[in-house]
């Protein structure tokens, strides 16, 4: 695909970090340039729950993006248990195929000008039986963007998440750290500064957003590579 849109993959600390929240606000910062933007998430999980952000991960990112596509065509898997993909698959009975979703990103990204791709959890989280969320952010080929909680605990989730990227060749291109709140504390800018020193990498914040409204979302800068 030497002639695919470029393009970004964001993945987590974990789960309930902002992972969703930090690749919509990198897709809102693309549309607003003037980019055509697609979104892909290779699986959506906890559909039977209320919402986190007010409305689906997918629906969240399609609003983000300006897009057209489907659901369907954003996040090819979806389920209603909220469980870990490879499980919740298996409670609907079926397995998650690698090769689907790869061809569902390239396929996403067809007409596109740069692509916002979302993992599920965090980078070690399984899709399939041998097949890891890492190891299609490393098949999709784009620089990863970490979402992270800004609080106690974030140095250590961070470093581990920037250390199994670069171990199988991943190119991190920032952390972002959200909420960041108003009034950062001690710890949290500690946090801030330890994270940049020790993993050698930028560190982006990201204040609370009105998901409802992109249009007051602040911009996100960050590199895209084809």
């Amino acid at each position: 695909m030497s002639d695919r849109p470029a393009g970004v993959f964001v993945t987590g600390t974990g789960t309930e970090v902002g992972k969703t929240v930090v690749a919509a606000a990198l897709a809102r910062t693309l549309a607003a340039g003037g980019r055509r933007v697609a979104v892909f998430k290779p699986c959506v999980t906890g559909l039977d729950e209320p919402p986190a952000h007010g409305m689906a991960d997918h629906e969240l990112l399609r609003l983000a993006a300006g897009s057209a596509q489907s659901d369907e065509e954003i996040a090819p898997y979806r389920y209603g248990p909220p469980a870990s993909p490879h499980l919740a698959a298996a409670i609907a009975g079926e397995e998650i195929d690698p090769e689907r979703l790869r061809a569902a990103a390239a396929l996403a990204a067809a007409g596109a000008d740069a692509i916002v791709c979302e993992g599920v959890g965090g980078l070690l989280v399984p899709l399939a039986a041998g097949y890891l969320v890492r190891d299609l952010a490393a098949d999709l080929g784009y620089p990863l963007v970490i979402a992270a909680a800004p609080g106690l605990g974030t140095i250590n989730h961070s470093l581990l998440t920037i250390e199994a990227a670069r171990a199988a060749g991943l190119e991190v291109s920032s952390v972002v750290l959200t909420p960041w709140p108003a009034e950062p504390s001690a710890i949290e800018l500690s946090n801030r500064d330890t994270i940049a020193a020790v993993g050698g990498v930028q560190v982006q914040l990201l204040p609370d957003l009105d998901l409802a409204a992109p249009a007051s979302w602040p911009e996100l800068p960050f590199q895209l590579r084809g």
